[in-house]
């Protein structure tokens, strides 16, 4: 078993990846397993993560959405994602605790990653996500969020800001904590038939 250090996921991440994310023991070794055949250097580019991320998606445009999340999640900014930043987006993107995934959501949005939310960062946002919608669930949205602009709008309009404010993570999160509407704003979720 000469290569058995390298394709095995170490004790250490192992540990990190099981106390921060829902995923057990097994999955995470199968998932270290794929990731090692997928992704042979250890590292996925954003190529790769959009090609991988479009599987969610299967009837949409998921590609800008993608580099959003890809974006959020390459915290070492090296522009590629390593193993547990690869785990951790998968885990943020599809449950996890709220807080630490509202902390996500806040850097999905700062754009510019300069510590603030402005209403244009919101507006790129809400456009990525609506590229997530299929087309025939379109017609099924509110009247005030049937738009990437309405959607924005709206939920800018739960942290009482003007237009040109800028919101800090602090109040992102309790804006959004307070409102239900505003967590769903958020993110993607697939409308229940």
């Amino acid at each position: 078993m000469g290569n058995a250090k390298s394709s095995a996921i170490s004790k250490e991440i192992l540990e990190d990846l099981k106390l921060n994310t829902k995923f057990t023991e097994n999955e995470l070794c199968q998932w270290y397993e794929n990731f090692q055949k997928q992704c042979p250097t250890g590292r996925i580019s954003p190529e790769e993560f959009e090609t991988i991320y479009a599987r969610f998606f299967p009837d949409s445009e998921a590609k800008t959405y993608a580099q959003h999340v890809f974006r959020s999640f390459d915290t070492n900014e090296d522009g590629t994602l390593d193993f547990k930043e690869y785990i951790i987006a998968l885990h943020m993107t599809s449950s996890g605790k709220t807080t630490r995934k509202l902390e996500w959501a806040f850097s999905l949005f700062d754009v510019d990653k300069n510590g603030y939310i402005t209403k244009t960062e919101v507006e790129v946002i809400c456009q990525a996500i609506f590229n997530l919608i299929p087309k025939e669930d379109l017609p099924k949205l509110p009247a005030d969020e049937n738009t990437p602009e309405k959607r924005a709008n709206k939920l800018w309009g739960f942290f009482e800001k003007s237009d040109n404010d800028r919101l800090a993570e602090g109040e992102f999160i309790k804006g959004v904590t307070e409102n239900e509407n505003a967590m769903r704003l958020i993110h993607y979720e697939p409308i229940a038939d």
